[in-house]
């Protein structure tokens, strides 16, 4: 999914309950994370609630980033199953290159998400871009 198919997709959602509920289905979508994953190591930081997120590599050519992650908190996996539509599949250097906050912004997302939720998301943005910032390096 493209990131224009996701803002249609959004878009074409009624009210804001709606798109909560598109949200929480888009999370319940991601595989499992596995326990032995939820480490310190692999926690983001500024989050309210417990977030785990790991990369791993699909070999290329082009080399692509592939995301997993978690959360104790819903909303906040969808949140994570949004940012993985938009940075998996991509190479390292696309990931470094989008702009999620115009994204976020036509979502529609940065008037409807709490402060804390917002700051949250954005730790998870910065997380995924290191994990891309080190794939560059190496």
């Amino acid at each position: 999914m493209d990131i224009e198919e996701l803002i249609e997709n959004f878009q074409a959602l009624g009210p804001w309950e709606e798109r909560y509920r598109y949200l929480i289905e888009l999370g319940r979508k991601l595989p499992p994370f596995p326990e032995a994953e939820k480490t310190e190591a692999n926690k983001v930081r500024g989050c309210m609630s417990q977030v785990w997120l790991i990369s791993g590599l699909n070999p290329g050519p082009p080399v692509t980033l592939e995301f997993r992650g978690d959360s104790d908190a819903h909303i906040v996996k969808g949140l994570i199953a949004l940012l993985f539509k938009l940075y998996s599949g991509h190479t390292p250097r696309e990931v470094v290159a989008l702009d999620v906050k115009s994204v976020f912004e036509r979502l529609g997302l940065e008037n409807h998400i709490t402060m804390n939720r917002r700051n949250g998301f954005y730790s998870m943005v910065e997380r995924i871009r290191s994990l891309a910032v080190q794939e560059l390096a190496a």
